[in-house]
């Protein structure tokens, strides 16, 4: 009975990570600005992210990901020098909520700047949220959310 019980239990928290697997968190935040440009198209195509756009002169990259809920999310990757900088756009809640969850572990500053919210992360840099209503479907936000890493994380080879 107790190996029955344990099993659920398994079973359970493995379909619900599986269902948020395509989703990005902090960690992959956290490892995507420390990679370079080329191992996050491996990271976020592995993920089921699809390349929308890829510029080699200006280091950008563009990727975009649909969910079967009606909703999407667009990750802008730019290089600069070994610097990264990442830009999510989504009206889906749950990329919010998952990100948010995730840096809520890790020790941080909040501030509400007008309508921008902002998280100061100890050793990896400011994140930017702005939140807006969406007008044909009030329950859907739409967020945009801006990463740019201090000036002692650089991405490497």
């Amino acid at each position: 009975m107790k190996k029955i019980l344990i099993t659920l239990i398994f079973c359970c928290v493995a379909c619900v990570g599986f269902g948020q697997g395509k989703l990005i968190s902090y960690e992959e935040v956290n490892l995507m600005l420390h990679n370079n440009i080329n191992r996050n198209d491996s990271l976020l195509l592995g993920k089921g992210y699809t390349q929308k756009a890829k510029n080699e002169k200006k280091k950008t990259r563009e990727y975009t990901l649909a969910t079967n809920r009606g909703t999407f999310v667009n990750v802008a990757l730019r290089a600069d020098g070994r610097r990264m900088f990442i830009e999510v756009e989504t009206n889906d809640n749950q990329q919010y909520d998952i990100l948010i969850t995730s840096i809520k572990q890790y020790p941080y500053k909040k501030d509400d700047i007008g309508d921008v919210e902002v998280y100061v992360l100890k050793d990896l840099g400011s994140i930017y949220i702005t939140s807006n209503q969406n007008n044909p479907d009030p329950l859907k936000k739409y967020h945009l959310i801006q990463i740019a890493p201090d000036k002692n994380v650089m991405a490497y080879d």
